[in-house]
Formats: structure tokens, sequence, C-alpha cells
């Protein structure tokens, strides 16, 4: 997993990037310009373009990598493991994320899914019916158990290094609220349980809605709650501390609800996701930097014009990047032709606090 040693040299190697390129991730230093691996068809041909676009991003100076079991059908985990070990980077220099939750197919998408879930998952009692969401969801402890161990055979690794519970809001389509976080703490215990056994080293929540949308919205979820469930969990476990580390939420110039959004009540009344965790000591990765390639083609001009980089996609990374309690801004990087563009954001200098908050004003 990564250390601290092999992550602070990583840096020392890579002096081209601005001074708060690098930021604090636990004991280690991590890019705050991150790889994606969720878009892409699942094929050979996007599996070798993924496999080239991970390695360059590595060896040019981004050590975060974020993927989750059910991204392109295990194809985009099989392939990050392949290119950590393929580039020319010590495995211990890097940030390895992923997340399990949604339950995934094998390589392609099979003709009949709920046969394929009903013979894979639920007749071998690794899911209960009761427990899935939709069909798709589950976040019972026995399953992620499950996940957990697929995923580090498919990264080829002996410990990953962050793992989130994906999209919990997707149970709130079939349960309580209170039923949601009585069963983020179970599979908080669970995930406490496997740090204990050196099968990962931080957990945390990956969403997509849930934080950053108004109390009473029906995909809403409490960032204080949860964080109160994993410390619930700790004492369950009987861990020193909580291993419940970071959240993952989108954010960019469009979607921007993570900070504007004062929906988690924190000890001077409600806050945005963002404020909140940054004062609660949580790491904080952005999803949808670039809104899906879609912010390459042009920002707002009174937004662009505050930002430092030579192209909107910089601009557009170095705004997500700028906001308070950011480690690292994921950038889907399934194609090698933009990877340097995007790891180049990180020369320039993200917006101070005063800059960004202007933005809002």
């Amino acid at each position: 997993m990564a250390t601290q040693s092999a992550t602070w040299a990583y840096r020392d190697d890579h002096e081209e990037f601005a001074r708060t390129y690098f930021r604090r991730f636990a004991d280690c230093v991590v890019s705050s310009v991150g790889v994606g691996t969720y878009l892409g068809d699942p094929t050979d041909e996007q599996d070798d373009r993924y496999h080239e676009a991970i390695v360059e991003a590595l060896e040019s100076g981004s050590n975060v990598v974020d993927t989750a079991i059910n991204y392109r059908h295990q194809r985009s985990e099989r392939v990050v493991g392949d290119a950590v070990e393929a580039a020319d980077v010590d495995r211990e220099a890097v940030l390895v994320a992923t997340k399990g939750g949604f339950v995934p197919f094998d390589g392609e998408r099979p003709d009949d899914p709920g046969q394929y879930v009903l013979e894979e998952y639920v007749e071998p009692g690794i899911v209960d019916r009761e427990d899935l969401a939709r069909g798709q969801h589950c976040i019972a402890p026995d399953f992620l158990d499950d996940q957990l161990d697929r995923s580090l055979e498919n990264l080829g690794l002996d410990a990953i290094d962050l793992y989130y519970v994906h999209n919990p809001e997707t149970q709130l389509a079939d349960r309580s609220r209170e039923a949601v976080y009585d069963r983020l703490e179970d599979a908080f215990v669970r995930l406490e349980e496997r740090v204990a056994a050196g099968d990962l080293r931080h957990y945390g929540v990956a969403t997509w809605e849930a934080f950053r949308v108004p109390k009473g919205h029906d995909s809403y979820l409490s960032l204080p709650e949860v964080v109160s469930r994993a410390r619930a969990a700790s004492d369950r476990a009987d861990t020193e501390a909580t291993s419940f580390r970071a959240v993952q939420l989108p954010f960019n110039v469009q979607m921007a609800d993570a900070f504007t959004v004062e929906a988690h009540e924190g000890p001077d009344g409600p806050q945005s996701a963002l404020w909140f965790a940054h004062e609660a000591g949580l790491d904080v990765f952005t999803s949808a930097s670039m809104l899906q390639g879609r912010l390459a083609e042009g920002l707002p001009d009174e937004v662009a014009a505050r930002l430092d980089g030579e192209t909107s996609a910089q601009r557009a990374i170095n705004f997500a990047r700028s906001a308070p309690g950011v480690t690292s801004s994921l950038v889907g990087m399934g194609s090698p032709e933009h990877v340097a563009e995007n790891v180049a954001a990180g020369t320039y200098e993200p917006l101070g606090a005063s800059a960004f908050d202007a933005v809002f004003e």
C-alpha cells in the first residue's frame, strides 16, 4: 500500500508542479489531480487505451488512481492493476482507491442480468434478496467482504489504500433513512475489521447525490450522521480509532452544490458538505471534475477569467481542486491523448480561498 516514504519521494521526483499540487493524505502526500476510470466501453481496445493513459499519468506526476469493481464490468479494476505494475513507479508511491456496492458483471453485460445476479450472488448465498436495493445494490457486510476480495484479485494488490462504500443513497429507494444509517454502520464494522486484517488502510463513502442535496431530498444522507456511525463502528470493532477517512462527491463549475448547499449540521449551524468535511478532517476527492469532459469545451467567462491554465480543461480542473478540503480532483483519463494536458493543470496554482469565494458572490 502507499507509504509515507515512497509518496514523499515521488513528490520530490516531480518538482515541476506548483507548490500546492501535492497534498497530505494521512501520512502520505498525493497529487491533487487524480485518474478516474469510470467512462468507456467494456472492450479490449478501451482497456489498451486506459492502460497507456494510466501508465503515462503515473509516470508524469499523478499518483492517485480511482476505480470501482462495477466500472466497465470489472475491466477498469483489472486495467488499473496491470498499469500500476507496468508503470516505472513504486507501487508504494500510488494511492489506489476502489469501491463496492453495485453488483458487478464480469467483463461484459450478460444477456440476462437478473439471471446472472441470481446465479452468481443470490444462490451461492453471497447476497440475500432482501439486501438488494433496486435489484442491483447491496452494502451488507458479507457482500462487501466478497467484493473487497474480488477487487484485491482484480487489482493484483495485497492491500487497497482507500475503499469506498459506493453510492449508499441507492439504498434509500427501498428502505428508510434510519435503516440505511444502520446498514452503513454494519458495513463500516466489517471494513474496520478488514483494516485490522491488513487488507485495506482507509475507507470512506463515495456518493453522487447524498451529500450535495438539501435535507428532505429523497437521496439525502447526513454527513455528520455518517461520521458518527463510523465512530460507532470503530467502537464495535474495538479499534483504537476509526479508519473512516474520505468522501467522494461530484464538484465542478456547473455542479457546485457540495459548496453552496448548507445541509449538514456543524458546531455553529448548517454547513455545506465541503466545509463540514474540511472541518471534520476528512479528505475529499471530487468526481466529475470536468463534467465528463464537457467543461473542456469552455467555462463561463467570469469564472475562466479568474483561473490559471492554458486550456479550458486545465482551468476546470483547477476550479475543482480550489474548493476547501479537496485533496484530489479526479479526471477521466481513458485516453492517452489528454493525459499530459490534464496533469499539467497542476503546474498552475489553484484559486486562493478569497478568490474562490468571490466566484460565488
